[in-house]
């Protein structure tokens, strides 16, 4: 076993427990507690179907294409504004004990991931029992749109959160771009209304494969190009190193900084 994974294998109990402190934190004192984690996705999804499949009956696909976007888009947005200020937020651990920095990033993100975990749970399901039922390589390929998604936030948030303590506005940068990016992203509009020539810059932007990918698999029932998944896999690796990069060479200076 390499250095690497017996670090990982080490850490792995501490990871855990902030894993659960944060997830506790977030509901504690409400009524339903941990029930909250899986009813709220499946509450926002009804809610989201019921609306758009009266607003938008000549398009039958659409409700579901929105609501993919919409939901993967959230989880894009509340995980780097979450793990862009990780590690401001736990400073009281960083500067009472000693552990690897980046734990504490990439473990600010879980409420994010469980969101999008129950969340691709429901879709399928819904997908499945609307009559539409997707293969199981469909799934798969869900799934992994899923991962190379969360590792494009992970290596993100590596990087913003020791960029952040050097750059204090950059949270309010982000802010404003993910407000932009919003548009930017086919979420409210399918992707064809622009001029072809304009795609490549879209895509660009990470969420935009990722959600067009999921569409393509669960409701359309087709799959992308070989070129295309290995882009996008290239594109979560890039991501990954750069921010993992970008972290170790800010992270022996975080404490002073926090």
């Amino acid at each position: 076993m390499t250095a690497a994974a017996l670090g990982l294998l080490h850490w792995s109990g501490f990871a855990w427990t902030l894993v659960r402190t944060d997830f506790k934190a977030r509901y504690h004192g409400t009524a339903a507690g941990f029930v909250w984690a899986l009813a709220k996705p499946v509450a926002m999804f009804a809610v989201l179907w019921a609306v758009f499949s009266l607003i938008f009956v000549s398009r039958p696909t659409y409700a579901l294409e929105l609501i993919i976007g919409l939901f993967l888009w959230e989880v894009f947005a509340e995980a780097t504004k979450t793990g862009l200020t990780s590690l401001q937020a736990k400073a009281f651990l960083l500067t009472k004990a000693r552990f690897p920095s980046w734990i504490v990033v990439v473990t600010s993100i879980a409420n994010s991931v469980i969101t999008l975990a129950v969340f691709a749970a429901v879709i399928v399901v819904f997908v499945s029992v609307r009559g539409t039922r997707p293969s199981g390589a469909a799934v798969a390929l869900f799934a992994l749109y899923l991962a190379a998604f969360t590792v494009t936030v992970v290596g993100f948030c590596l990087a913003a959160s020791v960029l952040f303590l050097r750059y204090r506005d950059l949270n309010q940068v982000w802010d404003v771009v993910v407000q932009a990016g919003f548009f930017v992203a086919p979420i409210i509009y399918p992707l064809d209304v622009l001029p072809e020539r304009l795609h490549r810059f879209v895509y660009v932007w990470p969420p935009t494969p990722v959600i067009q990918f999921s569409r393509a698999v669960l409701v359309d029932g087709t799959a992308p190009s070989l070129t295309a998944h290995v882009l996008l896999a290239a594109s979560a690796a890039a991501a990954l190193l750069a921010g993992a990069l970008v972290f170790r060479l800010g992270a022996p200076r975080a404490a002073e900084r926090l």
